[in-house]
């Protein structure tokens, strides 16, 4: 089996340290593709591009990285509320065409009720996902070549068409990540792969049943994954002290307000985030290797796998257990980490290759050509004959 391992775009800016520090790094367009370059190289599978008031605007970023990327996938927010199902259905044929065949998008109904009645949305929870399976219902028939008409509560077209198709038939797949029982009900209805953040293997596996019992009803089969961090070290107490550091400059009165606009969103997922960690740094260790302290500041994912790169593949592959085939990683800052994942924990991944030169020695010099040797190479040749 292989594993499909995405990587995170911050395109919200990005840092050493959670809080209050002079490492921030500006969202700039070049670093996301110096990012975007490093992770194709190094073998990830794709990149989530995320969304949100505070970001670069998604479908702009994906575009931009077009000319600078051959095989890594792009997966990219659908903001269901944004916009309508006819544009939006154009926008993906045309960025699927322009990426041949290797655009993904991940279904964004909701979010923020603040940051949604900033742009106009003022739907409830409930409604929002009622409003986005009539969405994603138009949306779908479109890109398979319908002429549509609908007249839905939210959703309304007359003799809706789309006239240019996208390479991958009869869509770009869709991914969606939801807590709540209507958003079990969407992702079993509409999607091709159910994501949920890195709750506690168990809580998972309980998740995933559950969205897959529904999507089996329909005749449906959905691909499972998991959002995470990582925080990954040569060895257990380096990692440790990584997910320490990462915190050290967070104050109290930091984690209180974040905590405090966290409990005023109606996101079922981000209040299963805050429960498992009840905003309290001494029980930030939730399971075994599994770590809440990113979720003291950070709206949506809020956990990371910590631990030695052969502790992290065997948690990961507590989750393939339960039913996962693919995870979307991040770590701080995102390019440094993405180097330092691939290179650590690859080498133990099913259908992930070694990103590094093995067991050759390496010096960095200018004429070590045919000078440089493995360890097992000097002992051939200094073995008696």
């Amino acid at each position: 089996m292989s594993l499909d391992i995405f990587w995170f775009l911050p395109t919200s800016g990005d840092t050493r340290y959670l809080g209050k520090s002079d490492s921030g790094r500006a969202p700039t367009n070049a670093y996301m593709r110096q990012i975007a370059i490093t992770a194709e190289e190094l073998g990830y599978d794709g990149l989530l591009i995320p969304t949100g008031s505070s970001c670069l605007d998604p479908w702009v970023t994906a575009a931009s990285l077009v000319p600078v990327t051959k095989r890594i996938k792009l997966l990219v927010a659908l903001r269901t509320a944004l916009s309508g199902p006819t544009v939006s259905a154009r926008q993906a044929a045309t960025l699927d065409q322009a990426l041949n065949g290797r655009l993904l998008l991940n279904v964004v109904p909701g979010g923020d009720a603040a940051e949604l009645a900033a742009d106009g949305i003022f739907l409830d929870h409930d409604e929002r996902y009622a409003a986005a399976g009539e969405f994603l219902s138009v949306w779908r028939d479109l890109l398979a070549g319908k002429t549509v008409d609908f007249d839905g509560d939210h959703v309304h077209v007359q003799h809706a068409r789309n006239y240019f198709a996208p390479v991958q038939r009869p869509h770009p797949p869709l991914y969606f990540g939801g807590s709540s029982p209507a958003a079990h009900e969407l992702a079993a209805e509409h999607v091709d792969a159910y994501l949920t953040w890195g709750e506690p293997p168990a809580a998972v596996a309980e998740k995933f049943a559950d969205v897959q019992r529904r999507a089996q009803q329909r005749g449906r089969k959905l691909k499972l994954g998991v959002r995470l961090h990582v925080i990954v070290r040569e060895t257990a107490d380096e990692a440790w002290a990584a997910a320490d550091r990462l915190i050290s400059k967070l104050d109290d009165d930091d984690i209180r307000r974040a905590q405090e606009h966290y409990a005023q969103m109606d996101s079922i997922g981000q209040r299963r985030m805050a429960e498992l960690h009840g905003g309290r740094r001494d029980k930030l260790e939730i399971s075994p290797n599994l770590w809440a302290g990113i979720g003291l500041v950070r709206g949506g994912a809020g956990t990371a796998l910590v631990g030695d790169p052969q502790t992290v593949a065997a948690r990961l592959q507590e989750y393939v257990d339960a039913g996962a085939d693919s995870f979307v990683l991040s770590g701080y800052p995102h390019l440094e980490e993405s180097i330092r994942f691939a290179e650590l924990v690859f080498p133990l991944l099913p259908g992930k290759r070694p990103v590094t030169s093995g067991n050759r020695a390496q010096t960095g010099g200018a004429f070590d050509g045919g000078s440089i040797q493995s360890p097992d190479e000097r002992a051939r040749e200094t073995e008696p004959a």
